[in-house]
């Protein structure tokens, strides 16, 4: 039993420690969803976008799920549909400096100082650490056809620092997190 916990415990810290998804969303509140039934993906940016057409795929198909089990009906016409949902991937290079501070061996807590007030002369040693990531942000827009006026956005962020492990199972559950807030249909 110890050595499965001396296992399991590393384990579970680890996977805590990973990059976490942060959410936020906003909607129009004078938008009344009960009025929209169907809507359309729609991308007028193109295909301009850092992720392959594998993982594009992967966000549609979750974006469609998420609608459909919101209430809404998908159309594959963009001039008819109600609602245009525009997805959005933004991927930019980001970086986190560290610096540690030596003073005396004693670590950057303590400081040392002379007796009678004043300042020693202190011999310190600073050490920089640069960490590299992707800042990577999965912007979801739900805009009404007709008045061409955004009704809400959620927005997806999150540091990558490599693949996405099983993008089938995570790639969902953020376009699931993310849209969450998105108005259900009566």
């Amino acid at each position: 039993m110890k050595q499965l916990l001396i296992l399991v415990i590393p384990l579970l810290i680890m996977s805590a420690c990973g990059p976490t998804l942060k959410v936020s969303s906003d909607v129009d509140k004078q938008a009344n969803f009960n009025a929209y039934q169907t809507f359309a993906l729609y991308n007028p940016a193109g295909e301009q976008s850092p992720l392959s057409q594998l993982n594009r795929n992967r966000i549609n198909n979750a974006i469609v799920a998420a609608m459909i089990a919101k209430g809404y009906t998908q159309s594959q016409d963009t001039t008819t549909a109600d609602l245009l949902v525009n997805p959005v991937t933004i991927a930019k290079p980001g970086q986190n400096v560290t610096a540690y501070t030596n003073y005396y061996g004693y670590g950057g807590f303590y400081r040392p100082y002379f007796w009678g007030g004043g300042m020693g002369m202190a011999s310190s040693n600073t050490t920089f650490t640069v960490d590299k990531y992707i800042d990577g942000s999965l912007i979801i827009d739900v805009v009404d056809r007709v008045r061409r006026q955004l009704l809400w956005q959620g927005v997806g962020n999150s540091q990558i620092d490599g693949p996405v492990k099983d993008p089938d199972i995570k790639i969902p559950e953020a376009v699931n997190k993310i849209m969450a807030s998105l108005p259900r249909r009566m």
